[in-house]
């Protein structure tokens, strides 16, 4: 469709069409990250493979993610936002496809890889939303309604996962996701319009191609190292050393490699400022602090008979992780609303504080009470899903620089990943490390390192520069 016959961003049919089509390729992406976690077991056994294996294939959808999050925003600003999106989403329908059909682990692999490319979908809806919507107060709700996605599409996608796979087998899973893939990239065709801010920009390859080993090398490394939480393994932890080694050495090359070229990935100067390490420190951090904990480290609690509470895996997704996302995604577009009004570091630093006092009330009142659990938890879907993740999404828009608007936004997907997977190795090596305090002392040791992390990350958040531009004057 021409862009003539589009409705225009400035009226209010052309903002709400403009929402729903970048809201539907993000809950397409949602889907590709969640909607699988309850069909795991139900993979293994129609592939007849094992449990392991079928989580590798879950890990290198998120690493791929992560990967393709850090270039393609950049190369949207050169060759186009909308349609980049739209080969983004045409992919995922192909890789769901491969998946639907695949008859063995291995082409589930190369579907899952070829899904991964949606990776930086939500980063790349924002920034398109930025360049349509020029009212901040406006920008903000809908920023906030996108991003509150981000946290799960309000516990429906675990559900529906579990109700297809046990109903109609993993495969209906994938052509759901295939479905919903096809009318994103349709919606994204008939309503929105094309902007690339950086047209006739040299796309910096060569830096493309250090920072995504770099970043891959430190992903890999963070899996592999996870595996020693089990036990001390020598081959495995080679690997991680080895893995450490190459990211350190393509970092390098990176920074040596922006430092030459003519026209740069990312300028190193842009990497030394506060705008730009200050918030991906705090994504980090805070990921670091709290993905494991609500999930992972809280819904194995609440099932271990002791000294736990004894609940199945549907209850407790019913009353622990089902409140968690509905809650982030009613509060996502409320703190959206409020950014450039009380300030995007404010709300965020609202959220941080909330997500400390949530994890004090998991530790000291939540590990004796089921009812206060479920407070606890709750209340951080309220602080972090619905608040301080939208924050950290919404800073990585409005702080990027106006000469490479894509840079800060991929960087920071990249940031959520790194995080995600620091969590994993951090915190359930603290469980296991303290298990001669018993059970009990190593639920409340992990979750007390948990809060501390997340009280360095609000510590880092007081060095975030506030994005005037983007606030109500």
């Amino acid at each position: 469709m021409s862009t003539a016959t589009q409705p225009s961003a400035g009226t209010r049919g052309g903002v709400v069409a403009l929402t729903v089509a970048l809201l539907t390729a993000c809950i397409a992406f949602q889907l590709n990250a969640s909607m699988l976690s309850p069909a795991l077991v139900t993979m293994g056994e129609e592939l007849k493979t094992d449990q392991g294996s079928i989580g590798l294939s879950q890990t290198w959808f998120f690493t791929t993610a992560a990967l393709f999050s850090l270039f393609l925003p950049r190369l949207s600003d050169v060759v186009g936002r909308k349609k980049i999106l739209i080969f983004m989403m045409l992919l995922t329908a192909v890789g769901s496809v491969v998946a639907a059909l695949a008859p063995n682990i291995g082409w589930l692999f190369a579907g899952r890889i070829i899904q991964g490319v949606s990776g930086p979908t939500v980063p790349l809806a924002l920034l398109m939303l930025r360049s349509a919507v020029t009212n901040n107060r406006r920008y903000g709700s809908l920023m906030g309604l996108i991003l509150a996605v981000n946290g799960g599409v309000a516990g429906i996608d675990s559900f529906l996962g579990g109700y297809l796979a046990e109903n109609h087998g993993f495969r209906s899973i994938f052509w759901v996701m295939v479905v919903l893939a096809v009318i994103a990239a349709a919606g994204v065709a008939a309503f929105t319009r094309e902007s690339k801010p950086q047209a006739g920009t040299k796309m910096d390859w060569k830096g493309v191609f250090f920072i995504v080993v770099a970043v891959g090398a430190l992903l890999t490394a963070l899996n592999e190292a996870a595996k020693l939480v089990g036990g001390m393994d020598m081959r495995t932890l080679i690997i991680s050393v080895v893995l450490l080694g190459v990211g350190a050495a393509a970092f390098y090359g990176f920074w040596a490699t922006e430092k030459r070229v003519a026209e740069p990935m990312v300028q190193v100067e842009h990497l030394r400022q506060r705008a730009t390490w200050a918030p991906l420190l705090t994504t980090v951090l805070t990921m670091t602090g709290i993905f494991a904990v609500i999930n992972g480290i809280v819904p194995a609690y609440v099932q271990a008979a002791a000294p736990g509470f004894g609940v199945g895996p549907t209850e407790t997704a019913l009353l622990i992780l089902t409140p968690y996302a509905l809650l982030g995604w009613v509060f996502g577009p409320i703190s959206g609303r409020l950014a450039p009004v009380w300030g995007y570091n404010k709300v965020l630093r609202i959220g941080m504080i909330g997500s400390v006092v949530s994890l004090l009330i998991i530790v000291f009142f939540g590990l004796d009470s089921l009812p206060l659990m479920v407070a606890g938890t709750a209340l951080l879907g309220i602080m972090y899903a619905g608040t301080a993740n939208i924050m950290l999404n919404g800073l990585g828009v409005v702080l990027s620089p106006k000469g490479n608007p894509g840079f800060l936004p991929g960087m920071n997907a990249g940031a959520f990943n790194l995080g995600a997977g620091l969590s994993f190795l951090v915190l359930p090596a603290v469980l296991v490390g303290t298990s001669s305090m018993g059970e009990r002392g190593s639920y409340t040791t992990v979750v007390v390192v948990g809060l501390i992390i997340t009280v360095a990350a609000f510590a880092a958040s007081l060095l975030i520069p506030k994005p005037v531009d983007a606030e109500v004057k």
